[in-house]
This record gives structure tokens, C-alpha cells and sequence, in this order.
């Protein structure tokens, strides 16, 4: 069986990379692209290559009205057009993989809600690096062991949301095993409140956004005279977000509702 795909962001770095393996890859199709710059070329054109006989189209909901049978969605857009994308896309009864980042815990509700009154499914990985999500699989751990940690995320000068996604996400996660422990609440913080950060599910979160970072997420754990710092540093290139976006293509479409998180997928029995 071969699952038919629409790549929206299909030119930018992440989208482009994905697409191009999921041209590449048995057992994948690739319908469509959405690409507002490009509407109406081919994907391969828009690319700066020889057509590949892939239409792009101006909009989510263009694509799956202008294409059938598209089975699943990819959205590697922007925190501005992910949601209306996404209930797009599972209005039409298409499951949806979400590598955007920006999404709020409310906006993930109406996800979940929209998804399973659909009866489609839907992944959201704030990072679909394998070992970013095995990071996260750690974090999770040692959260039931180590009462205190914050999350510090690294990205480059003009990266337009904080936190990252994959440290919003960490947060969100977090708050399922437990609260962190503080000795000072944070609103009672001498000084100025905002040098704490900014606080994501009772977790505080430190973004620095400075040049020679792509993106770096490092939760620090602290019990009294050790600590325990996990990290996973992002290279330059689109590479490591493409197995994981395409295992999590792979598993949507026997899915009801939202999962959250790639190491959701890497932990579950083969």
C-alpha cells in the first residue's frame, strides 16, 4: 500500500528536504505541495530543477480540494499558518503530521478534538530529530527521579518564535510527570521577574537566540551538590528532522487523535 502525501513549506528548509525524500522513498507518493511563492508550478520547477510532474498549489485547502487522494498531510509552514492548515486538512479527513512549531496547549485541544470527531490522526513532534526525541524519552525519566530542572533553547538571531518548539513541547510533556520543585516562587523573584524566563506548563524556559546556532535544547536537572544536564545540539542542514517526519507519515494513518512527540513512536513495541 502506498500513502499518497501533500508537503506544505514543500521550498523551504525543512518541507524541501522531506518532500525530496518522500519522492525518493518505496512505499510513499508525493500529490502535492503547498508553496504560496510557487502556486501554480510544478515542485520540481519550483525547486530550480526538471519537473517531477508534482503540483503546487497556494493553499492547504487548494491542494486537497485540487488533488484526490491525498492520505496524508506534512506541515512544515510557519506558527502563523500551522493551525488553520492543520483543521483544514483533517476537515477534509486527512491525517497530518505537524513540524511547525508555534502551537499553544489550547490550540493542541482543538486539535485533539477536531481529529478524533474526524476519526483521523494527527502527529505533532516540536523536533523530529531522532536523537532530539530520544532527549526528550531522557527528560521524561529522569523528571520521575529529579524534582528540579529548567530548559534553556539556543536558536539563531532570527528564529521568529520563543521557546523553540521543541523546548515548548518538552515543557508540555514534562507537566504530565510532575511540577518542578522552586524554593522561590517565581512571581516573588527580587529584581526582574522576566530574568527567570518565561514560564511554559509550571517549567521555566530561557531562550537565547544568537548567531552560530541552528537550534539547541538543554534541560538542566539539580538535586543538592550534582546536576544533570541533557542536550541535543542541531547541525546545519535539514537532514536530521527527515526519517523521523517520515516514520511519523508512516504511523498516522492508523492513528485517532493527536500524539504528541516523536519518542512516543520510538518507544512504542515494533
Amino acid at each position: 500500500m502506498s500513502l499518497s502525501v501533500c508537503v506544505a513549506g514543500a521550498t523551504g528548509w525543512t518541507g524541501r528536504a522531506v518532500a525530496e525524500a518522500i519522492v525518493l522513498r518505496p512505499g510513499l507518493t508525493l500529490r502535492s505541495a503547498v508553496a504560496r511563492s510557487h502556486a501554480g508550478e510544478d515542485l520540481g520547477s519550483a525547486w530550480g530543477s526538471s519537473s517531477i510532474g508534482v503540483p503546487v498549489f497556494g493553499s492547504v485547502a487548494d491542494a486537497l480540494d485540487g488533488v484526490a487522494g491525498v492520505d496524508v498531510l506534512v506541515d512544515f509552514t510557519s506558527h502563523t499558518a500551522v493551525r488553520s492548515n492543520t483543521l483544514s486538512a483533517i476537515g477534509q479527513g486527512v491525517a497530518v503530521v505537524i513540524g511547525s512549531s508555534g502551537l499553544s496547549a489550547a490550540d493542541f485541544d482543538e486539535i485533539e478534538e477536531a481529529a478524533r470527531a474526524a476519526a483521523v490522526g494527527v502527529i505533532a513532534a516540536g523536533n523530529f530529530s531522532i536523537t532530539a526525541a530520544l532527549m526528550q524519552a531522557a527528560a521524561l525519566l529522569a523528571a520521575r527521579h529529579v524534582p528540579s530542572w529548567e530548559i534553556i533553547d539556543y536558536g539563531a538571531p532570527g528564529k521568529p518564535d520563543a521557546p523553540s518548539g521543541t523546548s515548548r513541547e518538552l515543557a508540555e510533556r514534562l507537566a504530565g510527570v510532575r511540577a518542578p520543585e522552586v524554593q522561590i516562587p517565581i512571581s516573588e523573584t527580587g529584581g526582574l521577574v522576566e530574568a527567570r524566563g518565561a514560564t511554559v506548563e509550571r517549567t521555566q524556559i530561557h531562550s537565547l537566540r544568537l548567531p552560530g546556532f541552528s537550534l539547541s535544547t538543554e534541560i538542566v536537572f539539580g538535586l543538592p551538590d550534582e546536576r544533570l544536564a541533557i542536550r541535543h545540539d542541531a547541525g546545519s542542514s535539514a537532514a536530521p528532522y527527515v526519517e523521523g517526519t517520515l516514520l511519523a507519515v508512516t504511523k498516522v494513518v492508523d492513528r485517532v487523535g493527536l500524539t504528541r512527540g516523536l519518542d512516543t513512536l520510538l518507544l512504542e513495541p515494533a
